[in-house]
């Protein structure tokens, strides 16, 4: 005769507590993470993604210590594994919203800030320039050539070693070391629209001098067609050198991940 399989309420929380925290990290994670975070995936597919993870890693992850998960300590570690997973994602995501924020400046100088569309990366499903969209694809099929998105799920997996779950691995220090990152956004736009709009400066100067000395020239009906044709033809310039500014970011952005995870190396 088979023994009856039985299961306490100990055993349950251990076995809800190895699954569930994780899948908290990793869910928050994917919630503002670029690729999986898009506006495109849908919100059933990430949780999928996410319990399968956590399902897949759970007998990978050390023990958390004795905290049951809806005690007021497990909701405490419910809030600082949301906290981790968010950093985490976000740094990542300050690499495609630099380069993005870098198109719509450069869509601004040269014209074509009315001709909006719905960018798909973004969580919010806002709209964005043509520009600012056209380096977003780029950017995003170059970070899966990049076997990115399994280089970051590798990374976050990592972090259930070197940040155990209930630890005290993550500290105050470890967010404002996430809000310094941000500056990234704004130095990674500079860097990809100033070279364009420095070109488009000096297209206006041209117009400028023209237009002193022939004042009966119709600027208005001759600039905004050149300054276009001269900003599409510095986007094509400048794609190389986009993706080039976009892999240097990426590096760094994987580089603060080993940081707040103390990944060694």
């Amino acid at each position: 005769m088979q023994t009856p399989l039985t299961l306490d309420l100990g055993q349950l929380q251990q076995l809800l507590s190895a699954l569930f925290w994780p899948f908290v990290r990793i869910g928050s994670c994917m919630m503002v993470a670029p690729v999986f975070g898009a506006t495109a995936v849908p919100g059933r597919v990430r949780i999928v993604l996410a319990a399968a993870t956590a399902a897949l890693i759970a007998p990978l992850v050390p023990a958390a210590s004795a905290v049951t998960p809806f005690s007021v300590a497990g909701c405490l570690v419910t809030g600082e594994q949301i906290v981790i997973g968010v950093a985490l994602g976000l740094c990542l995501q300050l690499c495609f919203d630099a380069v993005s924020l870098g198109g719509q400046m450069l869509a601004n100088s040269m014209g074509l800030s009315f001709a909006l569309n719905l960018d798909p990366q973004r969580g919010s499903g806002s709209s964005t320039p043509a520009v600012g969209q056209l380096y977003s694809l780029l950017v995003t099929l170059t970070f899966l050539a990049l076997n990115g998105p399994l280089r970051f799920v590798e990374t976050l997996v990592q972090s259930f070693t070197t940040l155990p779950v209930a630890g005290t691995g993550f500290t105050a220090l470890h967010l404002e070391a996430v809000a310094r990152f941000g500056s990234t956004l704004f130095s990674g736009a500079l860097s990809v629209a100033l070279p364009g709009i420095t070109a488009l400066i000096v297209v206006q100067l041209a117009f400028g001098v023209m237009s002193r000395a022939a004042p009966a020239l119709n600027l208005f009906a001759v600039g905004l067609p050149v300054s276009l044709l001269c900003g599409l033809l510095v986007v094509l310039a400048g794609l190389v050198a986009v993706q080039a500014t976009f892999i240097h970011s990426l590096q760094n952005a994987f580089r603060m991940l080993g940081v707040l995870i103390g990944a060694p190396g």
